[in-house]
């Protein structure tokens, strides 16, 4: 894996996680696709040098890159394109009912919190 690969991901990672932890749907809806981004670019950094090809003739010898990395991002793919829609949903209908995208807090878990902390 080249260090060009391994810096992007890091960043898409870095970004990602920081964007899951706002309190906005959209933010973390955009944060979980930079981490599905960054995971795709570890799996294609993984799968062999670029450019060289999947699968090379009989008695050829040379040098080729895997194809199930490539078989493994295309289906994350497809799984990230679903679970976006789904979020987007989710979120568009929170905005229709409640007018904004915000997340709040639970106020249950606080309750839970606040008696730890009294034993």
């Amino acid at each position: 894996m080249t260090w060009t690969i391994a810096i992007m991901a890091g960043v898409l990672f870095g970004t990602g996680t920081y964007l899951v932890l706002q309190k906005l749907l959209s933010r973390i809806i955009v944060g979980l696709g930079l981490i599905a981004h960054g995971a795709n670019l570890i799996l294609l950094g993984s799968g062999g040098e670029p450019a060289e090809p999947p699968i090379i003739e009989a008695g050829t010898v040379g040098t080729y890159s895997d194809p199930l990395e490539q078989a493994l991002v295309l289906t994350a793919i497809v799984i990230t394109f679903g679970i976006t829609a789904l979020l987007l949903a989710l979120a568009f209908r929170s905005w229709t009912e409640q007018g904004s995208d915000g997340v709040e807090d639970d106020t249950e878990d606080r309750r839970i919190a606040r008696a730890v902390l009294r034993r």
